[in-house]
């Protein structure tokens, strides 16, 4: 069966983005940001460009579960009540987003050996393509209702006072991609 070039360039586009996102278990460890609240393992990564909208709206914000360092609980004027709502969506969401990120390697683990086949089949090799671009969309979705849902407990003062917390993309030099 002629392997299509088409289905060659989906396949970064469907499986790059989230080896952007996942660190491998055996990788030494990010250096810890200077703020007291260092990014715990259960968090969630960082959103980057190209992130879904959920995501994005949060403008990279502070890594990990910053509503529990003091310092941005302070900035924000974050309540205890609204500190301890944040940790139980998190909570709500942390068990179902280790089960959806396991189904994604998973999905991407079995496209991989038919990737690198011989003789490629091309019917099989799609169809598993979307199967990783389902597992994708649950955890995106996943991720979205966790985000929302601590974003939800913000008003609309601190809303604005995180996103005026998050880096700002640094402009690149002229002629630079």
């Amino acid at each position: 069966m002629k392997f299509n070039s088409r289905h060659l360039a989906l396949i970064p586009l469907l499986t790059g983005g989230l080896a952007l996102a996942q660190q491998p278990p055996d990788a030494p460890a990010p250096p810890a940001p200077p703020a007291p609240a260092a990014r715990t393992p259960e968090a969630p990564p960082p959103p980057r460009p190209g992130r879904p909208p959920m995501e994005r709206a949060f403008h990279g914000g502070p890594p990990g579960r910053w509503w529990d360092n003091p310092e941005m609980a302070r900035k924000l004027g974050l309540s205890a009540e609204q500190q301890k709502r944040m940790d139980e969506i998190f909570q709500q969401h942390r068990l179902t987003l280790i089960d959806l990120n396991a189904s994604l390697q998973k999905e991407e683990a079995i496209l991989d050996p038919l990737m690198e086949a011989d003789q490629p089949e091309e019917s099989r090799i799609v169809a598993q393509i979307d199967r990783v671009a389902q597992a994708r969309a649950e955890l995106e979705k996943a991720n979205a209702r966790m985000l929302l849902g601590i974003r939800k407990v913000l008003n609309p003062d601190q809303w604005k006072k995180l996103q005026a917390e998050a880096p700002r993309p640094r402009p690149m030099a002229p002629g630079v991609r």
